[in-house]
């Protein structure tokens, strides 16, 4: 098998359950959708992917190869996928944390003020 394909094979596999996570990541939630929202998901996708690459090629060559044959593949699968999904969780929690809530807030706070007993339509 080609060096470079063997090197990358963790990460060529599992593309399709990456891009899935990515587009249910860029989907949900569907509003608020700001300019600092779509800056924040194309930076966390890109680190995303960075950090999957790097992992995956670092897991791969430091993988005990006299265990098996394909224990570096393994371990390799295995460590890029927890890292794509560490960095996903937290992007998760600190878009929902600082970038929804923020709208969200304004939002019913103008619906409460528009709804006081004083307000007329």
């Amino acid at each position: 098998m080609n060096e470079t394909v063997q090197l990358n094979l963790a990460f060529i596999l599992f593309l399709p359950w990456y891009a899935i996570l990515a587009v249910l990541f860029w989907v949900f939630p569907r509003k608020p959708r700001t300019l600092m929202r779509w800056g924040f998901d194309v930076g966390s996708l890109t680190a995303a992917t960075l950090a999957t690459v790097a992992s995956m090629q670092w897991s791969y060559l430091s993988a005990d190869k006299a265990i098996d044959a394909m224990w570096p593949q393994v371990f390799a699968t295995s460590v890029s996928y927890g890292v794509f999904l560490g960095v996903m969780t937290a992007a998760f929690f600190i878009r929902r944390r600082f970038i929804v809530a923020r709208p969200l807030a304004q939002v019913s706070t103008a619906s409460l003020s528009d709804s006081s007993p004083g307000a007329t339509s």
